[in-house]
């Protein structure tokens, strides 16, 4: 089914709105860990605590990245899946 002029549009919007998100929480997780790094290095001994927070915000923004990117709404992906479980539906469908 084509989409209309306007459902193109409200998706280009919401894609845009995810990775927007995504570069603004990519851009809070180096500024916060370079400070938290600094705090580490600098300020509160020399063992290299600040690997930890690192590690699991790390995670979370590869998560996010993941969800934008690859399986958001109309990503490649998403949209190729979806296309390839219409395809089985209507085969099973269109069996006597």
């Amino acid at each position: 089914m084509p989409m209309t002029p306007e459902d193109l549009d409200q998706l280009a919007r919401r894609r845009a709105n995810a990775k927007l998100g995504w570069y603004l929480h990519a851009i809070a997780f180096v500024l916060v860990n370079a400070l938290i790094f600094a705090m580490s290095r600098y300020a509160f001994g020399t063992r290299p605590w600040s690997v930890y927070p690192l590690l699991g915000w790390g995670l979370g923004l590869v998560l996010h990245g993941v969800s934008v990117f690859l399986l958001g709404s109309g990503s490649g992906l998403r949209e190729r899946m979806v296309q390839r479980e219409r395809e089985a539906l209507q085969r099973r469908q269109d069996r006597p």
